[in-house]
């Protein structure tokens, strides 16, 4: 007699054939490398040596960890989203300003005398730029292709963001406390990405002398543009020196953290610049008499 099922059963003394545990009513004589299980054909997956099961290779992608460049950054992550997003935003920003006109601009430029009332103006003067000054924002793209790529990718898109971003409050806060009530300093319109990409020069320092390498070039590019910003008028020396210094600080933050500290410190320390700006600024508005503050 034969089963019902019209299918040969295993002979006397034979083992019974294997199955796939997933799908136990298939037969199954290939079996995982890993785990030495069988598998069907269904729960097969290619190997670097012959094959492994489903469950196997979930289990890897689990518990996998992502290789890290020295300062936290994801290895293999060679495409600078971020830093394409930034020059992106500023091109778009500046087409606006050529078709909108002077009103544009006028509502999103930083002044001091506006920091009580329109305080999101210290973000977004970082994307305007002079509309008719072409080489402005050129030249403050360049300098910002040139350095955050590299940075990107050593730091991680997340805090490389947030050095970025300090950088261009950092530049609006120089702006702003080294301004005197009264003087052009203090109603004066101040535009350009010039202070973010000053931090990110001074990130750059900071962490090219941190894994010791050469920081040569890089300190010659900022004594030389410093430089520039003392001797060119128009130039906003205020805001590239907040700028410098703030994205040094936020470097120092994120090289000086032990390794398995990073994920809780780094966000800590990076917030904590953040809060020392913010300090700095009640600091400068508690100094000035509110009548030279504008209204909104």
């Amino acid at each position: 007699m034969t089963p019902a099922s019209g299918s040969a059963g295993p002979g006397p003394g034979e083992d019974p054939a294997p199955v796939c545990p997933r799908h136990p009513d298939r037969v199954a004589y290939v079996r995982c490398q890993r785990c030495d299980r069988p598998a069907c054909p269904e729960c097969q997956r290619d190997a670097a040596v012959g094959i492994q099961c489903v469950d196997c290779v979930r289990h890897q992608a689990r518990a996998g960890r992502p290789s890290r460049t020295l300062l936290g950054g994801r290895a293999g992550r060679n495409r600078p989203y971020v830093t394409q997003t930034i020059l992106i935003t500023c091109v778009v920003v500046y087409l606006l300003q050529l078709l909108r006109g002077d009103s544009f601009t006028e509502d999103w430029t930083f002044r001091a005398a506006y920091v009580r009332s329109e305080p999101w103006r210290l973000v977004t003067a970082a994307f305007l730029h002079l509309d008719t000054m072409p080489m402005h924002i050129v030249l403050n793209m360049l300098g910002l292709w040139l350095v955050g790529p590299y940075l990107e990718s050593l730091l991680g898109r997340e805090r490389y963001a947030a050095v970025y971003l300090l950088s261009a409050v950092g530049g609006s806060v120089g702006t702003f406390v080294l301004a005197s009530p009264g003087s052009e300093s203090w109603i004066v319109s101040v535009v350009g990405a010039s202070g973010a990409v000053f931090g990110l020069w001074g990130a750059l320092l900071v962490v090219q002398r941190h894994l010791g390498r050469d920081s040569g070039g890089i300190t010659g590019v900022i004594v030389i543009n410093g430089i520039l910003g003392f001797v060119v008028p128009g130039i906003a020396w205020q805001a590239h020196l907040g700028g410098l210094l703030t994205g040094a600080l936020a470097a120092l933050v994120i090289v000086r953290t032990p390794v398995d500290r990073r994920r809780v410190l780094h966000p800590v320390g990076l917030i904590g610049t953040g809060v020392l700006l913010l300090c700095l600024i009640e600091v400068k508005i508690a100094s000035v008499p509110s009548g030279w503050f504008l209204p909104g």
